[in-house]
Order: structure tokens, then C-alpha cells, then sequence
């Protein structure tokens, strides 16, 4: 078993709960961060190497330093909207400092390597639910970097040996069960926290972007799945890698999708209390419906989602933020 795992952008939401779920399996996660949108209290589960993955010396001493054997990458920017604006700062970071990564790991002769990846490379699909088959056009810089990057992986693959798994996830969603880590980003953009902070009165209210949409109830629809449940998805597909398992992209999603006034309802259900909402125009880039079938990521990896209904997605993020409640300021600016 490969024991010492380097996890780029570890002191993250989902890197952190990555390296609790690789520590539980047997390994020793080594969170490698620069901390310019990562939280060194959330590494818990061993060393944090602060230093950015394009510096190229930096990894390669690290990786020698700790007996690297494999890597998982969530060192990626991720926000929509931001990639909108400011398209040059992720194709810089999600490419061009990956693919630094992924030239130390060549030096170093690490060629196990896990990618977290995303849905945003489908763009808007041309059928659903989402399959890794569906045609692949992204909408914005954000989906793009991350296709480009799964790309450039295959050629590392082919020509350098490397074994990798890219795992294709739908909205990330929820908090540790046990409260011990969470979701905690600067500026927030995620639906479920910002619902969660407007319930609080940590925000006055939060805004629905779009409720012209062809859905059942004109929001968004989205597949969210449980922090977890990609934690432990990135444990299983180290595992298929090391048993010898071919290079493959595989969806995690649950099969189901659900609309932004589903996500404000179970709020309120599981709270008990009022979210106060208004009414917003769409945002540039927002596909209308996304939600993805699994299926191949049960077959190939024995993966499936077992924290990832609604209402315990809600449940462990509720828990988690009313616990940091005190500590957070009060009607924060919208």
C-alpha cells in the first residue's frame, strides 16, 4: 500500500476532509497548501507543507523528503464567476501550476496521481443524466482549466507513465458529521452555506440567481453530494490504482439533482427556521439543470454516496456552522 500521500491543496473544504478519510484508511496524507484559500487549522491529520504547487523545487523536495508514493490534487481555484472575470488567474492556477505538479512528480518518479476535477467540464449537457460519455464543452474558464488539465493528464499518461483516476464531482456539499472540519471560504458561493448563514442571521438574506429557468419551480438544479462521500471516493480510487487499475475519469454524483428553493426549504425544515430569500438575475456561466449518473464510479471503484440525501447533507452543515456561529459576524455584507 502506498502509505504517504501528498494531498495539494489539503488545508482546504475538500482536500481536509480528504486527508481525514486517508489517515482513518491507513495512509499519511501530507497537506501541501499555500494557505491563500486554505485554513492551516483544518489539517489535522498530519504535516502541512505551505508552498504553492507551481514551484516546481518546492515539490520535488517534499516529495523526497516524505517518501512520497502518490498525490492526490485539489489544488485548484473554483469559483464560477470569479473564472468569469478573471480568466487568466485560473488557467494559470489550475493549469500551468498543475502542470508544474505534475513535472516535479516526473522528476521525483511519482506517477500515481488522483484529480479532482469536476462537472464543469461538461458545460451544458446534451443529455441527462450526465454520463462520462456526454460531449465535453465547457462554459467558462473554471470548466475549461479543469478539461484542459485532465487532457494534458492523458499525455503524461501516454508518454510518461503516469496512472491517474480524474474524478468528475458535482456540488460538494455538508460538513464532517463529527463537526471536526467544515466549510469555511471567503468570499462564499456555495448555495447550502450561504442558505445556512441567511437562517442564522449571519446574512440578511440570500439571493436567488435565476427563477426563469425551465425547471419545475424556475431555480437551478444541482447534484450535491457529501464532502464525505468524495473523501472517501478519492481513498477508493487510490486503491484501484494501486491494484493496477487503468486510467479513467469517473462522475460522483447521486443521480439526483435539486433546485435551489428545495435547498432553502430543507433549511428551514431542518433548523426550524426562516431563510430569508430575494429574487436575482441568472449569473454568466450557470448551466440550468446538471445532475450526473454514477454508475461507472460504482463499477470501477465500488463507490456509491451514503451521506448524500438532502436533509443530511443540511443536517451536518447546520451542525457545523451553528457550532462556529459565535465566532462569526453578524449580518455580514451581501
Amino acid at each position: 500500500m502506498t502509505k504517504n500521500v501528498l494531498v495539494a491543496g489539503g488545508a482546504g473544504y475538500i482536500g481536509s476532509h480528504a486527508c481525514k478519510a486517508l489517515a482513518k484508511a491507513g495512509y499519511q496524507p501530507i497537506a501541501y497548501d499555500n494557505l491563500s484559500r486554505g485554513h492551516a487549522d483544518a489539517v489535522r491529520w498530519g504535516p502541512l507543507v505551505e508552498g504553492n504547487i507551481g514551484d516546481r523545487a518546492l515539490v520535488a523536495a517534499t516529495v523526497r523528503r516524505h517518501e512520497i508514493g502518490a498525490v492526490v490534487n485539489f489544488a485548484g481555484y473554483a469559483y464560477v464567476g470569479e473564472s468569469m472575470a478573471r480568466p487568466g488567474l485560473y488557467f494559470h492556477n489550475n493549469l500551468a501550476n498543475s502542470l508544474a505538479l505534475l513535472d516535479a512528480l516526473a522528476e521525483t518518479k511519482v506517477r500515481t496521481f488522483v484529480l479532482s476535477s469536476s462537472c464543469a467540464v461538461y458545460g451544458e449537457p446534451n443529455a441527462l443524466p450526465i454520463r462520462e460519455d456526454n460531449r465535453l464543452e465547457p462554459i467558462n474558464p473554471y470548466g475549461e482549466s479543469k478539461l484542459a488539465l485532465e487532457r494534458a493528464l492523458r499525455w503524461y499518461g501516454e508518454r510518461l507513465g503516469f496512472r491517474h483516476v480524474a474524478l468528475r464531482y458535482f456540488n460538494a456539499a455538508g460538513c464532517d458529521p463529527e463537526s471536526e472540519i467544515g466549510c469555511d471560504h471567503d468570499p462564499e458561493t456555495r448555495i447550502i452555506p450561504l442558505v445556512i448563514k441567511a437562517a442564522l442571521g449571519i446574512r440578511s438574506h440570500i439571493d436567488i440567481h435565476g427563477t426563469d429557468y425551465a425547471t419545475p419551480d424556475g431555480t437551478a438544479i444541482r447534484d450535491f453530494v457529501h464532502v464525505q462521500d468524495l473523501a472517501e471516493a478519492h481513498v477508493q480510487a487510490l486503491r484501484y490504482l494501486e491494484e493496477g487499475g487503468g486510467n479513467i475519469a469517473l462522475n460522483l454524483a447521486t443521480g439526483r439533482g435539486h433546485s435551489v428553493r428545495e435547498i432553502v426549504a430543507a433549511v428551514e425544515r431542518v433548523s426550524g427556521r426562516r431563510v430569508p430569500w430575494r429574487e436575482a438575475p441568472r449569473r454568466e456561466g450557470d448551466p440550468p439543470v446538471l445532475y450526473a449518473d454514477a454508475g461507472l464510479a460504482h463499477a470501477t471503484l465500488g463507490w456509491a454516496p451514503k451521506l448524500s440525501d438532502l436533509d443530511t447533507v443540511v443536517r451536518t452543515a447546520w451542525n457545523w456552522y451553528e457550532r462556529q456561529a459565535a465566532d462569526l459576524p453578524r449580518l455580514a455584507s451581501v
